[in-house]
């Protein structure tokens, strides 16, 4: 008999909504009846997929208040929420806007005079995507869409710790047909996620280095390609040319954004000793000014921790750190208000690379500050992780492009913190532990989801195979 999973509401700490898992032999039929699906959604087109997810898109809008109340109760908080659901939609229409050019076939001569190529490319049949809690709706779309309009059928498991989402998403598919039959959702915890990778031909997780490691060596045994992006330890350098009062701004937003629950936050920051103290001062000073969205919803910008045992290790970490001699400014404390775990905009100084704070994933709103004397010494501090998602550079733009190209990580911004997320143009791989596999953003994010051919045509009438003939 499945064993049910009960969910808990971040805001309440009431486990108010239940989750089935699909016993593994119904996970097995779903992915075959899927994969036999795929066919037909392959043979419809690329328009066809075009008007099939436009169709889902328009559904979606008849169901957006039930989207965003779901999607509140998986996360706890609102504006973060209405933000996702925008940026899923806006998705939906740049991929349909971007694919007919991205999926172009050629044909073209080659280096030998008599050999036409045919460059083309067919789909994977079916992927697998394993989603976070995190931004439940976003990070479980943001490899589906393009692996749909590539003509591949789909199947989603995302996060037991915030399903909510996927029941106003599967009204809105059963108004697609077409869609439908390629786009599944399975619920389920990490024996759900195993039997999946274990039926389709490739996957996408988003989750923990921990995790990801497991998915990456059961792909390897099906011998099947694993996109994989992991955790993050971003860090921000402020060298003494930057704009202070831009830099503790945009820190400040890429440091709490979603409560710090997002693997491009801002987790560390290196600013120069001749500004260090005036930085920190600023930094403080700001993040006074945000409040905890309690006891309602609107009440404030910083929304509850949605898992519980992130709770314990945000306290992990700053119990960690004090007693190595770390000073806290302002938060540094978990706090259980209505039932719900939150933790305030906490700002550090008198750290250092012995503490977790500075060298593990903290994933919370946690700002802990360590001044350099040199620049050369920030930089090393930056790639002294495990990780190498992203970071931020503040500084002159000269002086700041010099330092962005000595950082190991996939994506740096430049006089702000976290472009990558709002703009979709810049392909990047993940760098060290935070990630394997093609690129999630530009062009490449619709290609790796084709596997290319090349069709080499033989144009002379000779019936004699190229190589009897000595002068070539």
């Amino acid at each position: 008999m499945t064993k049910t999973i009960e969910v808990r509401n971040p805001r309440t700490g009431k486990f108010d909504y239940v989750i089935i898992p699909p016993p593994p032999r119904l996970v097995v039929q779903q992915c075959k009846r899927t994969r036999r699906a795929q066919v037909r959604w392959q043979e419809l087109g690329l328009e066809g997929r075009i008007e099939a997810l436009q169709q889902w898109k328009q559904a979606i809008l008849s169901q957006r208040d039930r989207l965003t109340e779901a999607l509140v109760n998986d996360t706890g908080r609102l504006s973060t929420s209405v933000l996702e659901i925008d940026s899923f939609l806006s998705s939906i229409d740049r991929w349909c806007r971007l694919a007919p050019e991205l999926l172009q076939e050629s044909s073209k001569n080659t280096a030998i005079p008599f050999i036409a190529l045919q460059q083309t490319s067919v789909p994977y049949p079916l992927v697998g995507v394993i989603s976070p809690w995190n931004f439940p709706l976003l990070l479980s779309t943001i490899d589906t869409i393009p692996a749909l309009l590539a003509g591949c059928a789909v199947i989603v498991k995302p996060s037991e710790i915030a399903p909510r989402f996927v029941a106003p998403l599967k009204i809105a598919l059963n108004a697609v047909p077409e869609l439908r039959d390629v786009l599944t959702f399975v619920e389920g915890a990490g024996e759900t996620g195993s039997v999946l990778i274990e039926n389709v031909d490739l996957v996408c997780f988003t989750g923990s280095v921990a995790t990801g490691r497991k998915v990456a060596q059961a792909a390897a045994k099906q011998f099947i390609p694993a996109f994989l992006e992991l955790g993050g330890k971003d860090p921000a350098i402020v060298l003494e040319s930057a704009n202070l009062e831009l830099a503790t701004s945009a820190i400040l937003w890429g440091s709490v954004v979603n409560t710090g629950q997002s693997c491009l936050s801002i987790e560390r920051i290196y600013v120069a000793d001749s500004i260090f103290e005036k930085f920190y001062h600023q930094l403080v000073a700001k993040a006074h000014r945000l409040e905890l969205a309690y006891p309602t919803v609107e009440s404030g910008e910083i929304g509850p921790i949605i898992a519980e045992k992130q709770a314990a290790i945000i306290s992990d970490h700053l119990l960690d750190a004090v007693e190595k001699g770390a000073v806290i400014h302002c938060g540094g404390v978990i706090e259980d208000l209505g039932g719900g775990w939150w933790c305030r905009p906490t700002v550090l100084t008198q750290v250092n690379h012995s503490m977790k704070v500075m060298t593990e994933e903290t994933f919370g709103p946690i700002m802990p500050i360590m001044p350099f004397s040199t620049i050369e010494e920030a930089v090393s501090l930056a790639n002294d992780s495990i990780y190498g998602l992203s970071a931020a550079v503040f500084a002159s733009e000269t002086e700041a492009l010099e330092v962005a190209h000595q950082i190991d990580a996939g994506a740096i911004s430049i006089n702000d913190a976290g472009l990558t997320a709002i703009m979709h143009e810049g392909e990047k791989n993940a760098f060290k532990f935070s990630g394997l596999g093609g690129s999630r953003m530009g062009a490449a994010a619709l290609k790796r989801f084709m596997r290319k051919k090349a069709i080499l045509i033989k144009t002379n009438a000779t019936n004699d195979p190229w190589w009897f003939n000595n002068e070539v």
